[in-house]
């Protein structure tokens, strides 16, 4: 081992001091929410400012309220739906058009992935793809939130750039013994990519997760399809929060207002908090895989 200079050892200490810093600032906001939610309501009725603990006698009187109501629920199995079913056909879609676009040999394989690359810099724009939805007769229908984010160019450059890291040796021996480009595909390629496949997993379960513009958008007559993070935004925007509380409970609304608030903003980020450490291991080395060369 080489021993450090003193810039260097300067230059680790700041950048140690930075990165706490920066994980400070990133965990602060999500525990002043965690505390909020398990509060008492009286005494976050009555105190502003940062919750480092909870204030009063901890209670999870947030969180039955929100559970109780039929709307949560719904939106909560909505986005489930959402997110498996976007998430699936988006993986789909995107490993058969990366695999065809990482044949280099391919007629017209350049042009096909400029063609793909400019819709990265020029879309049709909002109102053309709302007139486009409706004209399909998606309007208020799950697969309006499904099927218009299910191909995007840039996962297919990532997925086809790692593609192409993959040995041509082992495909050319797959087909001198007479493997189809469907059984190089499911026996080859794809079980040495799970790195950028956990990644773009990743990438899609998030996007529609967090998601609530396109069912603004395209389910303005369904608000028994829309998603949590529609709902949440109402929520926290619109004090919709009174009818949650009238529904489900005779106390005070305006004691419960900002449990119902940081319960159900805690309710949408647990479950993304508690899957991306099993993903992450594979997020840097996906993603650098398909950085690498374009």
């Amino acid at each position: 081992m080489t021993k450090r200079t003193t810039g260097e050892k300067i230059f680790a200490v700041f950048n140690t001091i930075f990165l706490i810093l920066l994980c400070i600032i990133f965990i602060l906001p999500v525990w002043h929410v965690a505390m909020g939610s398990i509060s008492d309501p009286l005494k976050v009725a009555a105190t502003s400012g940062l919750y480092l603990r909870p204030l009063g006698t901890p209670t999870l009187g947030g969180y039955n309220l929100i559970f109780q109501n039929q709307t949560i629920i719904n939106s909560y199995k909505n986005t489930l739906i959402y997110v498996i079913m976007a998430t699936l056909i988006g993986l789909i879609l995107n490993i058969l058009a990366a695999y065809v676009l990482s044949k280099s040999k391919l007629t017209f394989v350049k042009q096909f992935s400029m063609f793909v690359m400019f819709t990265m810099i020029f879309n049709g724009g909002l109102v053309p793809t709302f007139i486009v939805i409706n004209k399909l007769g998606l309007l208020d229908s799950r697969w309006s939130v499904i099927l218009p984010g299910a191909l995007t160019a840039f996962n297919i450059i990532i997925m086809r750039t790692s593609f192409q890291e993959i040995p041509q040796e082992m495909i050319e021996a797959a087909t001198i013994d007479g493997a189809s480009d469907f059984k190089i595909l499911t026996d080859i390629v794809l079980p040495v990519s799970k790195a950028i496949i956990a990644v773009i997993v990743l990438f899609y379960g998030i996007q529609h997760w967090n998601s609530w513009f396109q069912a603004s958008m395209y389910l303005p007559k369904r608000r028994d399809l829309w998603p949590l993070q529609l709902v949440l935004r109402e929520i926290v925007l619109q004090s919709t929060e009174n009818a949650i509380v009238a529904d489900t409970s005779g106390e005070d609304v305006m004691i419960y207002r900002p449990l119902i608030k940081y319960a159900t903003i805690m309710v949408s980020v647990i479950p993304m908090m508690i899957i991306y450490p099993f993903v992450q291991k594979y997020f840097v080395s996906g993603v650098m895989i398909g950085a690498v060369k374009g």
